[in-house]
């Protein structure tokens, strides 16, 4: 006879375990709460940081029955009572608190920003190396969190910027820009700007550019990189920048402001930003051509 739960062959006549460990051979079980992991799956739920308790919470029945389905006695019901009242209480600390609410707002900035498990597992990552720091003490709990947010963001070189980010968390863009430069101190971190390129597909799907002028754009900022005038500027103004002119030199008709509108920076910075651009890349002789400068 084998035991399903336990793994285990038994003799059905003398009740000696044959094998111990058994491996079951019949179908997984799927389960989409924490009750059910507990109740039909073989393992449990997975771990990962960004739960407040990785996933290794304990979970006390309330049904007061052993594992045959008997009813407990009167006794051991009060016994299980006290300890659902103090598993409850020792979740109740400001560590945990400040834990949950952080991590429901990564998961509600993951699904509006279209972000991967692994973002948020970094983001969780940043957000408990600073609370082991205690340096959430007096700070806004959800510009913490969302700036660890946006750091994992810039490591996995996935273009979301400082407003898409404050934007999801509903947060202001000088608050989320205040707590990223205090984890950056605190966590002595090295990041990288993002590469134009990403943002280049991102502003013209938005203002409906046409995959030629793409293309050329791409090319331009290529060309913008080996000038070297790309170090130390804003990835998405440069972005959008490259992308207008892409649209003079293909004759489409697209104006700075549907550009930068679609690009979230302003109408001024494409302007200044082309001067010194149609310059470096010698296409002044290619706009006027076209009858455009």
């Amino acid at each position: 006879m084998s035991d399903i739960n336990s793994g285990e062959v038994v003799c059905s006549q003398c009740g000696s375990v044959l094998v111990e460990k058994a491996e079951i051979a019949g179908p997984d079980t799927h389960a989409y709460t924490t009750e059910e992991y507990f109740e039909k799956t073989r393992t449990g739920s997975k771990s990962s940081l960004a739960w407040d308790d990785m996933g290794l919470s304990t979970l006390i029945d309330s049904k007061d029955k052993d594992a045959g389905g008997n009813s407990l006695s009167s006794e051991i019901k009060n016994t299980f009572n006290r300890l659902r009242i103090w598993d409850a209480r020792s979740k109740s600390d400001s560590t945990d608190r400040s834990l949950r609410k952080a991590f429901t707002i990564l998961n509600s900035a993951k699904s509006k920003l279209s972000l991967s498990d692994t973002i948020v597992e970094k983001a969780a990552y940043y957000y408990r190396k600073i609370l082991i720091k205690k340096m959430t003490r007096g700070r806004n709990i959800a510009g913490m969190a969302l700036a660890s947010l946006y750091l994992a963001c810039r490591e996995a070189n996935t273009p979301r910027t400082v407003q898409d980010i404050a934007d999801a968390g509903n947060i202001s863009v000088k608050l989320l820009s205040k707590h990223v430069r205090i984890l950056i101190r605190a966590l002595d971190l090295t990041v990288e700007s993002y590469n134009s390129a990403h943002f280049i597909n991102r502003i013209s799907s938005s203002a409906g550019v046409s995959e030629k002028t793409v293309r050329c754009a791409l090319e331009l900022l290529e060309k913008t990189k080996e000038n070297g005038f790309a170090l130390g500027k804003n990835p998405v103004a440069l972005a959008a920048t490259v992308l207008y002119l892409a649209c003079m030199v293909n004759s489409e008709k697209l104006t700075q402001k549907k550009i930068a509108l679609a690009a979230g920076v302003s109408s001024v910075t494409i302007r200044n930003r082309s001067m010194p651009l149609i310059k470096i890349l010698g296409i002044k002789e290619l706009l006027t051509k076209h009858a455009i400068v």
